[in-house]
């Protein structure tokens, strides 16, 4: 059978919001897309498209686009997240005839472009995985402010050496500080010991750098206090952002999991107190690429996980 490959693409400018929230949207989104499609509810697909798309368009053209699809290619039975182009999540999608690359660009809870193209496995690497075993870097009970595989989740993921990084905080009462967030002391993990993750050599360990002031950030010096470590298995994991003068270990020393590193602090390009953590695959920045980190054994919103890797919105605490 011949197959067509149908493009729609939308230009727009998709505006990504940095507001705190626990909500998980997009795998809610795929999954009523997907039921949506495969049922021929092209209309309601329609109706969860942002202004903007249903502008440009027009409710008698997707349908057009989705019946060809669907008639060249059949239901959809799974949808990967691959990578990620432009404004667009990239999702390998497997279909009754065949697999294609399915742009989707989502913000918020909605859908704000598509489009499909052949799938090329070799453009979309597997994302590596840490060998070594993680233990969480803290001892109490941490939030999730940035984490996960797609633009909603973790603004980090356009970023090569750090796409799979996590922003972490503690939060009370859903808020991260105490009065009226003005102070570095005002924010609950200010000042709270990070613990080595695993056994570790120290590759540079930056101190001396001025705390800011919560909502300034050092753009001079990017990471700010920070301790980059280097495991058996030549996987790099960067820990940012330490409270000044608080490091307690130095380039060349070779560290057992669990020992203290440091504070958590507020330096570099950071608006509040809080913890950087990422593995990169080699120590140079420019040339790096994202390792996605698996914690071996965790509780998360409670409940016991194994090798997991948290997401926005987690509360994550180590067990033992």
């Amino acid at each position: 059978m011949k197959k067509y490959y149908f493009v729609i693409l939308l230009c727009f400018n998709l505006v990504v919001g940095y507001s705190q929230s626990e909500n998980i949207e997009n795998p809610a989104i795929l999954k009523q897309f997907q039921n949506l499609y495969n049922t021929s509810q092209y209309d309601k697909i329609h109706a969860s498209f942002s202004d903007f798309a249903k502008k440009n368009l027009p409710l008698n053209e997707m349908k057009d686009f989705l019946t060809k699809l669907n008639s060249s290619y059949g239901a959809i039975h799974k949808m990967e997240l691959v990578g990620f182009k432009d404004n667009f999540d990239v999702y390998k999608t497997d279909f009754d005839k065949g697999v294609l690359c399915l742009y989707l660009a989502l913000s918020d809870t909605k859908i704000s472009g598509i489009y499909a193209s052949p799938y090329d496995a070799s453009k979309f690497p597997e994302i590596k995985r840490n060998v070594t075993p993680m233990q969480l870097p803290f001892k109490e009970e941490w939030t999730v402010f940035w984490g996960g595989d797609t633009r909603i989740l973790n603004y980090h993921v356009v970023s090569n050496f750090q796409q799979n990084a996590f922003d972490i905080v503690i939060n009370k009462e859903g808020k991260s500080y105490k009065t009226d967030g003005k102070t570095n002391e005002d924010y609950y993990c200010f000042g709270k010991e990070i613990i080595a993750p695993c056994d570790a050599e120290v590759v540079f360990a930056i101190d001396g750098i001025k705390d800011n002031v919560p909502g300034v950030m050092n753009t001079m010096f990017l990471l700010g206090n920070s301790i980059l470590l280097k495991t058996k298995n030549e996987e790099y994991i960067l820990l940012a952002h330490f409270k000044q003068n608080s490091l307690k270990v130095k380039q060349g020393d070779f560290i057992k999991q669990g020992k203290l590193l440091g504070l958590s602090g507020n330096s570099g390009n950071s608006s509040e107190p809080h913890l950087h953590f990422h593995i990169q695959n080699q120590e140079s920045f420019d040339k790096a690429k994202g390792i996605k980190c698996y914690f071996d054994s965790l509780k998360v919103n409670g409940t016991l996980k194994k090798n997991y890797s948290p997401i926005k919105g987690d509360k994550i605490t180590n067990y033992f």
